[in-house]
């Protein structure tokens, strides 16, 4: 399925599952029961490291519901990923599926697939360096009542990645990600920004193959502070871009497969219940998470870190953190 990457991977695809996208899906299916039987496993995680693809369009009857995505890839309808189809084979088999890229694998059929079979997914797209940085940067403007007008990043790096992305249409899955991160702490603020409003968001990508896998990432970022003033302020980082997403590779199979261990029960439930299939507790190392239907979308560094720290403190038993130290705020007369 070319159409989905960049046509300049196509000196570099040396592994190519061949036959129809349901021959593909079943394949997928066989490989991974075969992996795990040689290497005699209780669970398989499937995590999603390849290529940025370009978005596919959600349409009605194609890829909406899980019996219309089937129908879909036995029809070899063009609108249906690679990663989708890597999707729809893991969650068959029982399988946990994290998208460490940016595209739209998870389409609405994956999901209802997804929560009918009771399988966890998570994504989207690595977060590992300038996304991060702005996610904790943004925060604090926002946070500090510095209302930030401006946001543009430039990166260039000279990897695959970065080749990949220099499609146009695998760029804007890529812009889209990164653009979306500032989103929730724009909103949080409604005293700074006023409905709709929103702040200039630019994010440039450039393949310059001389740098290799260091990437370089340059910020500015223009605030308006106290009586109409300008406040501006610019980053520049340099870093290596694998080694940056490997340990993120790591944190992700390891919280995802914790969480499979975890169920909970509130005192308005009567049973005990593991984790929406859409597994949000991954926002922290995702640029642009995924999260069930309804729920609000974070974004923000220190929320999502809170989050993760106060679902393991309750699976010990422990209060969460709230940072009152009320213990601490007591006159020298009263007992707290």
């Amino acid at each position: 399925m070319p159409d989905f990457i960049a046509a300049n991977q196509s000196d570099r695809a040396d592994n190519v599952l061949t036959g129809t996208k349901w021959e593909q899906m079943e394949q997928i299916r066989a490989d991974i029961r075969e992996f795990k039987a040689k290497q005699q496993v209780d669970k398989v995680i499937v995590l999603w490291t390849a290529n940025t693809e370009r978005f596919a369009d959600i349409t009605e009857g194609i890829n909406d519901t899980a019996a219309n995505l089937f129908e879909s890839i036995k029809r070899e309808e063009s609108e249906v990923s690679p990663s989708t189809i890597f999707a729809v084979a893991s969650i068959l088999e029982g399988c946990a599926y994290i998208n460490g890229s940016p595209q739209n694998t998870f389409v609405p059929g994956v999901v209802e697939l997804a929560e009918k079979h009771k399988v966890f997914i998570g994504g989207d797209d690595f977060k590992s360096g300038q996304t991060k940085v702005k996610s904790v940067l943004v925060d604090f403007l926002v946070s500090s009542g510095i209302k930030p007008l401006s946001i543009v990043s430039y990166n260039h790096l000279g990897n695959n990645d970065g080749k990949n992305l220099s499609a146009p249409k695998q760029f804007r899955s890529k812009e889209i990600s990164k653009s979306n991160v500032v989103d929730d702490m724009v909103a949080s603020n409604s005293i700074l920004f006023k409905e709709g409003e929103h702040p200039d968001h630019v994010v440039v990508i450039k393949y310059v193959p001389t740098v290799g896998d260091s990437k370089r990432a340059m910020d500015e970022y223009v605030s308006e502070i106290f009586m109409g003033g300008r406040n501006t302020i610019v980053l520049h980082n340099t870093c290596e871009d694998s080694l940056l997403a490997a340990p993120l590779i790591f944190d992700l199979v390891l919280l995802t497969e914790l969480c499979q261990r975890i169920h909970f029960k509130s005192e308005q439930m009567s049973e005990f219940e593991s984790f929406n299939s859409v597994l949000s507790i991954l926002s922290f190392l995702l640029k642009a998470p995924v999260v069930p239907q309804g729920t609000p979308l974070v974004n923000a560094f220190f929320r999502q870190r809170a989050c993760i720290e106060n679902i393991f403190r309750a699976c010990v038993g422990l209060s969460p953190e709230n940072n009152m130290l009320m213990e601490h705020k007591c006159t020298s007369n009263s007992s707290c």
